[in-house]
């Protein structure tokens, strides 16, 4: 009998990539993808921990899992990701159904997870840390017909943002070497991938701690001479280590996109130094503007928490300021959220739930405006657009994104993906652009 999993994923994109990654080891082990839980075999919730929320998701949809698991006693159930590291055994205390708890360096171990789960009836947990990178060796192949793919470069950081639980989940910065990123995105090139997303913590300080002199920018220049590659992307950079020579590559490295996302979390200075960002709103938009003048046509996204403690009316409209000034492409935005064991989770000085609703509310609606008015402008002009698939909303219609990752919808069929094709725009809206083939 064939075996069946399904895997629901909470977070980043780095967690995106783990699943693919478990979803490969599975299918080596003869497992079978399943569209629903209800019919699989194996079930694994790979979590994240970076906001309250995104447990609170994860705690109540593996809740639901245990009545399956009454339902049928041979179905395992198992928790991955940032809030399984975190937990680690009281992961089993609080869900007594849960069968395996698998931290975030320990994605290799999964076969010899189920294997003991499956042959000892036992509960298993593996959450340590290690001092290499056992985890990201394994390739996943890319799903048949998909085009982008995502490789990871590194994992963990060092940076000990006042508000951020990452280095303390993920551990501390380690790179991979330089050859075996270059032979996995020629591997996933020879299997018609197009487009691949460099992914890190903090993807610019790559190298650091490797003894050689392999930097970030190094590496990019490796990468685009690989042949095949139309498109190279990377994701996320921390504005302090933005060198001036990263800047540089944009409009010079030919498959490296026209877009950078550059978390900024704050307009105010002294909301920054309380975040230990280590750089000023005066550093952030003397960044933003040589990438401007290097690259015009680049797009450039970000990050914000708002109601971070302490945080004033003045601080919070220092961020609207520097909003209206860079005016971003798209942004992403959130309340702070407490987590236990950062250094801000200590701060007396927490901003009220009310506040922080009515900031978000008011920050999101003036970036919608800036969305609004970024997408516009490209109405009437032609870009290439790489075709990733049919539209979910549409069969007749194709979807795809620019090299400014926007998202481009237009007519045409499945015969269409991965194909780079001249697209004019005729319709902005604030999510997408809709266009048509010339």
């Amino acid at each position: 009998m064939v075996r069946s999993f399904f895997i629901h994923t909470f977070g980043c994109q780095m967690n995106v990539q783990d699943s693919e990654k478990m979803a490969a080891l599975l299918a080596d082990m003869g497992y079978k993808c399943a569209d629903d839980p209800r019919r699989a075999d194996l079930i694994i919730v790979n979590t994240c921990a970076i906001r309250e929320k995104a447990e609170q998701k994860a705690l109540s949809l593996l809740g639901r899992f245990q009545y399956l698991k009454k339902r049928n006693h041979r179905l395992i159930v198992g928790v991955s990701g940032c809030f399984a590291q975190k937990l680690g055994y009281s992961f089993l205390e609080r869900m007594p159904h849960l069968d395996f708890v698998l931290g975030t360096q320990n994605i290799h171990k999964l076969p010899d997870v189920i294997a003991e789960v499956q042959e000892n009836k036992s509960k298993v947990v593996k959450t340590e840390l290690y001092d290499t990178l056992p985890a990201v060796r394994n390739v996943a192949c890319p799903v048949d017909g998909k085009v982008t793919a995502f490789v990871t470069i590194m994992q963990g950081c060092n940076n000990f943002c006042t508000f951020c639980v990452v280095p303390y989940l993920r551990g501390r910065e380690m790179s991979r070497p330089w050859r075996d990123i270059v032979d996995e995105v020629r591997f996933l090139v020879k299997h018609g991938v197009k487009e691949v997303t460099l992914l890190g913590q903090n993807v610019n300080s790559y190298g650091s701690d490797l003894g050689e002199r392999e930097t970030f920018v190094g590496l990019l220049k490796r990468i685009c001479e690989v042949e095949g590659l139309e498109r190279l992307r990377f994701t996320t950079s921390h504005p302090k280590d933005l060198s001036a020579e990263l800047i540089n590559c944009f409009g010079k490295l030919h498959p490296l996109c026209e877009h950078i996302h550059l978390p900024v979390q704050s307009g105010s200075n002294r909301i920054l130094e309380r975040m230990n960002r280590k750089y000023t709103r005066e550093d952030y938009l003397d960044k933003v503007n040589r990438l401007r003048d290097v690259c015009p046509e680049i797009a450039i996204s970000s990050d914000v928490i708002v109601g971070f403690p302490g945080e004033t009316e003045k601080d919070f409209e220092l961020t609207l300021d520097l909003m209206e000034k860079i005016k971003f492409d798209n942004l992403f935005s959130f309340k702070y959220s407490r987590r236990e064991g950062t250094a801000a989770a200590s701060l007396d000085d927490q901003v009220p739930e009310e506040a922080k609703s009515r900031r978000l509310s008011m920050l999101q609606k003036l970036q919608d405006s800036h969305t609004m008015e970024r997408n516009k402008a490209w109405e009437g002009r032609v870009v290439e657009v790489l075709v990733e698939g049919t539209s979910k909303n549409d069969p007749k219609e194709v979807t795809g994104r620019t090299r400014q990752n926007k998202i481009v919808n237009f007519p045409g069929d499945a015969q269409l993906r991965g194909k780079l094709l001249n697209v004019r725009i005729t319709e902005a809206f604030l999510h997408s652009l809709r266009g048509e083939i010339i």
